[in-house]
């Protein structure tokens, strides 16, 4: 197939550069919407009360509205006698009577103060008497009194220009009367999807078809920069319909951003159309991104359009770098996206020299503050960007991050929200049951699978609460103990087989016991026998307690499929169930669930390690609680699991 290449390739900094100064981002105007549509809107007025909040020297209390100094001296022994008024005054009722030496009034919470007394006592502080009251105590001027404009004073600054409103703003402006509120026009964002391999997400599944996230992706993205997104669907890859659509859209809204069809291959529509929509047209095509190099920006007269790489965290990647600043700009809000944080990357991290790779990472908080672990995902991964905190940006000129070097990350979504269980180590169906009923008692939980020897590094860092692992000690015999120093506490989880993976249908495997079954995964068997075709293996990933069982039992042996890992077990059984891979090793609970062959290997203890500075903590708690359930082990030992004894 022929593929032109991209034309010039720019860096970042000059991608940045030439779409700013082609754009020239800034807010789109103004209008006033009504207080109720406020939420989460910029002002584009600085905000001054013409009123003073409270609006009236008030009561805070019921009591008595009096001059403080007929109460000096008051106490319970020498109690001091003030005559009523002939008023009582509650919420809404403007006094009538001026507050006289020796004189109180009666006062409701919120009630306003009369001309003349300058403090209120509690209704508690005093006994009736005779027309009357006893004052019990003594009280100090502008006891129990908001004083007018103490809050808000009339011709105050309230909110300044470009302040984004949440709940405590708007609460403001009611405040001080605003019924209607000054605010920046929301850009409108078109979003198209184009191709014919795109489908939308509810229809039916067939190969060869992709569901259309990155369309509900951006446009959420859009919406959180304070934009208005347009969906305009989904549009195959035909010239004439994707040209009418963009015209359109170029037309009535004030940026347009597209996904695929840039790369500059056959079937990549997109920017040859964009080639001929208007001028100046193609500012950039093709950066030194990764992910990310096929983006294209351009300018349709004076809207802007940028065709985002297909590949989802690709399209995401660029839409933060390059879109979501400028689209703050024209929403009135300031170029640089607050929501940053700084972390040190507990493991060595390899870049290719030359572009500005993009990498996905959760955080946990550790010892020595956050800790960005990398998230081995490709450039088309929704879950990766589903489930990571944030992303760094590693320098063109950089061949590597070393470990424990500080990065900046930018955070994915409007804050961090820390989770109140973080887990780290090997993955087990296992433990996604006990996670969900860890969320179900309403917990936030994140896990991070990096393999049981990942999990007990992080465990000594004191990263995570808790690490999933299951290592087995050649010399004792003896799982995952052995491994453990005296600042870590082991916790008994439960038993579990894990066995070579097959389809059912297939000789190789079906029916043989496990060691002739290895015997016809290994190269030198397919080679004896011409007719019998090799066996494609699906490896898993280095540091798991799985690929240390692999390794010992391919003894050296390197399969075909041997390089290719995956990070859980219900990958490695969902390869061979599709026929993409013909064997691998995983738990038994995986091959059942897809019908898979499955010979036993041994038998594991999935164990978990806690920090003993992390022991008394209340989610650790309801967890170890959580394991002694008899509910817990009943839905352990269904998904093949064998729960230990409760302690």
């Amino acid at each position: 197939m022929k593929q032109e290449q991209f034309l010039s390739v720019k860096t970042a900094e000059e991608t940045h550069r030439i779409f700013r100064d082609a754009v020239k981002p800034r807010p789109l105007g103004e209008e006033a919407i009504a207080l109720d549509e406020a939420l989460g809107r910029v002002l584009s007025q600085t905000v001054v009360s013409r009123i003073d909040v409270p609006f009236f020297d008030r009561s805070n209390v019921d009591g008595y509205a009096l001059r403080a100094e007929d109460t000096f001296g008051a106490e319970e022994s020498e109690q001091r006698f003030l005559r009523l008024s002939d008023e009582v005054i509650h919420t809404n009722v403007v006094p009538r009577i001026e507050v006289q030496s020796g004189m109180a009034t009666p006062i409701a919470t919120g009630g306003v103060i009369p001309r003349g007394g300058d403090a209120v006592i509690m209704v508690e502080y005093t006994v009736p008497k005779d027309g009357g009251i006893l004052v019990e105590r003594a009280v100090v001027p502008g006891n129990a009194i908001t004083f007018a404009g103490t809050d808000i004073g009339a011709g105050e600054t309230v909110l300044h220009r470009r302040t984004v409103l949440t709940s405590r703003e708007t609460g403001v402006l009611a405040a001080i009367g605003y019924d209607r509120v000054p605010v920046f026009r929301r850009p409108r964002v078109a979003i198209l999807s184009t191709g014919d391999e795109i489908i939308p997400p509810g229809a039916t599944m067939s190969v060869g078809k992709i569901y259309d996230s990155n369309a509900t992706i951006i446009a959420d993205a859009v919406r959180e920069i304070g934009c208005e997104p347009v969906r305009l669907g989904i549009v195959p890859d035909d010239r004439g319909e994707i040209r009418a659509t963009l015209e359109k859209a170029v037309a009535e809204c004030d940026m347009v951003l597209l996904s695929g069809g840039t790369s500059k291959g056959q079937g990549d529509v997109n920017y040859t159309v964009v080639e001929q929509l208007g001028e100046p047209g193609i500012l950039v095509h093709g950066v030194a991104l990764k992910p990310g190099k096929p983006l294209c920006l351009a300018l349709i007269g004076g809207t802007p359009l940028a065709i985002l790489p297909g590949f989802p965290t690709s399209a995401v990647f660029t839409f933060h770098e390059f879109i979501a600043p400028v689209l703050r700009l024209m929403a009135g809000l300031s170029e640089i996206d607050p929501q940053r944080t700084r972390a040190h990357l507990p493991m060595r991290v390899n870049s290719e020299k030359g572009r500005t790779e993009f990498l996905l990472v959760n955080l946990v908080n550790g010892r020595s503050g956050y800790a960005a672990y990398p998230m081995g995902k490709g450039s088309g991964s929704v879950t990766a960007f589903s489930k990571a905190d944030g992303f760094i940006a590693i320098d063109r000129n950089a061949e590597y991050l070393e470990s424990g070097e500080l990065v900046d990350v930018t955070l994915i979504g409007q804050e961090l929200a820390p989770a109140d269980l973080i887990v780290i180590g090997s993955q087990c169906v296992g433990l996604d049951f006990l996670l969900s009923r860890m969320s179900e008692q309403g917990w936030r939980v994140k896990f991070i699978a990096v393999g049981s020897q990942g999990g007990l590094t992080a465990v000594k860092r004191e990263e995570c609460d808790l690490a999933g692992m299951h290592l087995l000690d050649e010399d004792s015999g003896i799982y995952n103990a052995p491994f453990l120093d005296d600042t870590l506490h082991l916790v008994k989880g439960y038993g579990r087989k894990q066995g070579l993976l097959f389809r059912g249908d297939d000789a190789r495997f079906q029916g043989l016991a496990l060691d002739d079954a290895l015997k016809n995964a290994l190269p030198r068997a397919s080679s004896r026998d011409p007719a019998q075709p090799e066996a494609l293996m699906i490896n898993r990933n280095r540091g798991s307690g799985t690929r240390v069982l692999i390794d010992k039992l391919l003894g050296g042996a390197k399969p075909q499929g041997y390089l290719v890992e995956a990070k859980s077990h219900n990958a490695v059984a969902a390869a061979i169930a599709q026929g993409r891979v013909d064997w691998g090793i995983a738990i038994e609970h995986v091959a059942r669930q897809l019908g898979l062959g499955f010979l036993p290997i041994v038998d594991e203890e999935y164990d978990f390690v806690i920090p003993n500075s992390r022991r008394d903590r209340k989610p650790v708690r309801d967890f170890l609680a959580l394991l002694e359930r008899p509910e817990t082990r009943k839905g352990l030992h269904e998904l093949g699991m064998s729960p230990r004894e409760p302690a």
